[in-house]
């Protein structure tokens, strides 16, 4: 987690999670409440009040495969990424986060570079069996975030 004020870097926190401390959820979105409760509890932590903020940004997840891009997020996108209609993973968890703190606020969410991003060449799709086609699918935030 981190916090900006224009190009200033304010804080950077590392959060971690137990497999104790998610041992009772069944699946990944159901942990919307519990980390939505631990972004706020760091922002306390760190004396940072939520009208403070202009936007919120999380990560992208499995979206419909989209180029990579920065992505407002819509009550349409966080359906689709509760019931995982691309995949289930932790990912997921970065639009309905920041589109839950923005709406408490009244400010914009945004998810950047999806896993899902979405820029190969038509050859590239091409699996060697006609029936199948290939998808992009890779972590395109920390492999964006290297090349530049």
């Amino acid at each position: 987690m981190a916090l900006f004020e224009n190009e200033r870097e304010v804080f950077v926190q590392f959060i971690t999670h137990s497999s104790q401390d998610l041992k009772g959820f069944k699946h990944i979105s159901d942990q919307h409440d519990f980390r939505v409760r631990v972004v706020e509890d760091m922002l306390r932590e760190k004396k940072i009040e939520l009208d403070f903020l202009d936007a919120v940004v999380g990560r992208g997840g499995l979206v419909r495969p989209i180029p990579g891009g920065t992505y407002r997020v819509t009550s349409k996108m966080v359906k689709n990424l509760q019931a995982a209609e691309w995949g289930e993973h932790a990912s997921n968890l970065g639009g309905i986060i920041a589109f839950a703190l923005g709406e408490e606020i009244g400010i914009p969410s945004y998810i950047v570079d999806p896993v899902v991003g979405d820029e190969m060449i038509p050859i590239a799709r091409i699996s060697g069996v006609p029936d199948f086609e290939r998808r992009s699918i890779f972590h395109a935030l920390n492999q964006k975030a290297v090349a530049r």
